[in-house]
């Protein structure tokens, strides 16, 4: 997929493409495709699945190499507070109560061969 790397017109364009890596190995772990890219005014829920009976939400970071502490240390205390606020947000928009539900964090570094690091109820 290379070829596509070189395409991308701007960051959306590549979050687009490594959230949908992410998605395809989330399913391999026998988690359910729900939904992607939920736009909300508090931000963006990039992907949505279901594992069981627990709605699971998943943020997905991407970065080139390790520098700077790479994908893993991406996720930011404020990027946290959207994050809740839009699960909050989505929960109410498809009037889901009682919903047992999990935050994850997919952090992804490299771009020959990507690492792929998957954080299960990060907060």
């Amino acid at each position: 997929m290379s070829w596509f790397k070189e395409l991308w017109q701007n960051s959306r364009e590549k979050g687009q493409y490594y959230e949908l890596e992410a998605q395809k190995y989330l399913v391999t772990q026998g988690l359910t495709p729900i939904e992607r890219n939920y736009y909300c005014p508090f931000g963006e829920l990039d992907v949505i699945m279901k594992e069981g009976d627990t709605l699971v939400f998943i943020e997905v970071k991407f970065r080139k190499n390790n520098a700077r502490g790479g994908a893993n240390y991406a996720l930011s205390p404020q990027k946290q507070a959207r994050l809740k606020r839009s699960i909050y947000h989505y929960l109410a928009a498809k009037n889901l109560t009682n919903q047992a539900l999990r935050i994850d964090y997919v952090a992804i570094t490299g771009e020959a061969s990507p690492n792929i690091n998957w954080l299960k109820n990060v907060f």
